[in-house]
């Protein structure tokens, strides 16, 4: 199987989390209009669909990342403190979709995912089994199979009626024209919850400037007819008119299997750490500028490493002194790769007392056709 490591969420993104009182609340920034935030408690409840557009329709990637994703690769976050998959990301072309039939993913137990599979079985949902292991980049595109960091705990209804006719799209456009699709998967989590409350989908089609594809959606992790505890992946039969989903930003779903017997992580053992990454770099090429941006506590020191494919750390005059967060928490470095830097994988370490963020970058050959 191929290995994409990325820590906390990867490069190639904008993302980040927000620690509010009532956990974590991932958000993206949109490039176009500032500091305009799209958070859970902004995207639509569920209300009888299997997805959602967000943003118009348009997804967030930004004109360095359309540029980055010329070429293929592909990109997943390590899984998180609570061992929750993060960001994926991916320019899909034909030479990642597999060439071998998919093997078994059964191994991989996600979080959320029950102990006993009997537990989540019901006449309702088709194939009985209320759960599916749900790659985030569907495998017909990458050919990623066992990849616990692409595999989530999702519904039946989120793998076939929500996810799958838009990795369908993808992959017959790619197929059928040669071309790129910049395609970015988020896993949306309600605090601590082990089970996501659904999926932001994104994708766009890099040759032809998202003419052939272009989309924005949330699609929600919910079995009509069933309850899920987010919080456990415990679930039951609704009960007639009940909401299947809770409110954005509720900590406890309503109707929550249960309730008095479940107890919820304590935030402050297993919360990741507020350091997140907020802006990484694309593959950056020998020559160019790297950006790293990240978000923590406003005001807080922060120091960066960059040990590069030789396994020298670099010296660029740009990352030597530690940065203060400003007062949203935004520490940003910008550093030129030397022209003479080995082609590779780089790794990142942010710093900043007893919080750590580790994430890795490629760093690619300069084109001799240029």
């Amino acid at each position: 199987m191929k290995k994409f490591l990325c820590s906390c969420f990867p490069v190639l993104l904008i993302f980040a989390l927000l620690l509010s009182s009532c956990g974590l609340l991932p958000f993206f920034k949109q490039e176009k209009q500032g500091k305009t935030l799209v958070s859970l408690a902004d995207l639509p409840g569920y209300s009888g669909e299997a997805y959602a557009e967000i943003n118009g329709n348009a997804p967030y990637f930004t004109d360095a990342e359309k540029t980055a994703a010329r070429n293929s690769y592909e990109t997943y976050a390590e899984l998180d403190r609570l061992g929750r998959c993060g960001v994926c990301i991916a320019s899909v072309g034909k030479d990642l979709m597999p060439t071998e039939a998919r093997g078994s993913i059964g191994n991989v137990k996600p979080t959320g995912w029950p102990e006993k599979v009997e537990d989540a079985k019901y006449d309702i949902v088709d194939g009985k089994y209320l759960y599916n292991r749900c790659h985030l980049i569907g495998f017909q595109l990458t050919g990623e199979n066992a990849n616990k960091q692409n595999l989530i705990t999702g519904t039946r209804y989120l793998n076939v009626d929500g996810m799958l006719p838009f990795e369908n799209m993808v992959a017959d456009y790619v197929k059928e024209t040669g071309n790129h699709v910049l395609y970015r998967v988020t896993p949306l989590f309600n605090g601590s919850d082990l089970v996501a409350l659904g999926v932001l989908m994104e994708a766009y089609s890099i040759e032809d400037g998202g003419k052939g594809i272009s989309f924005c959606v949330f699609c929600y992790n919910v079995q009509p007819g069933i309850v899920i505890d987010y919080a456990t992946g415990n679930s039951r039969l609704a009960k007639e008119g009940e909401n299947l989903m809770p409110n954005w930003g509720s900590r406890v779903p309503s109707g929550e299997p249960n309730s008095d017997d479940q107890q919820h992580p304590d935030p402050d053992q297993s919360q990741p750490s507020a350091l997140v990454l907020f802006q990484g770099s694309q593959p950056v090429v020998q020559g160019e500028k790297a950006t790293v941006k990240v978000k923590g506590i406003p005001g807080k020191s922060y120091s960066i490493h960059v040990k590069l494919p030789s396994g020298s750390y670099s010296g660029a005059s740009a990352l030597k002194d530690p940065k203060t967060a400003d007062d949203e928490g935004i520490v940003e470095w910008v550093w030129m790769i030397s022209s003479n830097t080995e082609a590779g994988t780089a790794t990142v370490t942010v710093t900043g007392d007893d919080e750590v963020l580790e994430f890795t970058f490629s760093i690619t050959a300069k084109s001799t056709d240029e």
